[in-house]
């Protein structure tokens, strides 16, 4: 975002459309995710693995159940706190604090898409110019 404003963040992403909240709604990939497919980030999606940095669940490892994009959060098996009366609640986790470790490649067009990248071949950073 270009403002610094926390009031003017919260209204762009409550203004956001559903385009710009899908790109919100993207994920860091692990290094060895990030060297196969060649990109950074990519969105997440119900069946990915991901590991969670940050907060009280930090280093738990899970698939994500399902996504909730109005308030940009995860919901990861394995994730839950306990209720007062001793029932079992999952715990959503925000977008910005886990890292995708393993894609489902299940879908057709999302597995295209990657093949594509990784087809292509990597430029390389030192080319001699004569």
């Amino acid at each position: 975002m270009k403002t610094k404003k926390p009031s003017k963040q919260r209204k762009k992403i409550a203004l956001a459309t559903e385009k710009e909240i899908l790109k919100m709604m993207k994920v860091r990939l692990s290094e060895k995710l990030r060297e196969k497919y060649r990109t950074r980030s990519v969105s997440v999606r119900k069946g990915d693995s991901v590991k969670i940095l940050r907060g009280d669940f930090a280093g738990i490892e899970g698939k994500i159940i399902e996504t909730d994009r109005h308030n940009q959060k995860v919901t990861v098996e394995g994730v839950t706190k306990e209720k007062v009366s001793g029932e079992q609640m999952r715990v959503p986790v925000h977008v910005s604090n886990v890292e995708m470790t393993t894609m489902d490649t299940g879908d057709r067009w999302r597995s295209d898409k990657f093949e594509k990248k990784t087809e292509t071949p990597k430029p390389s950073t030192t080319e001699e110019v004569q």
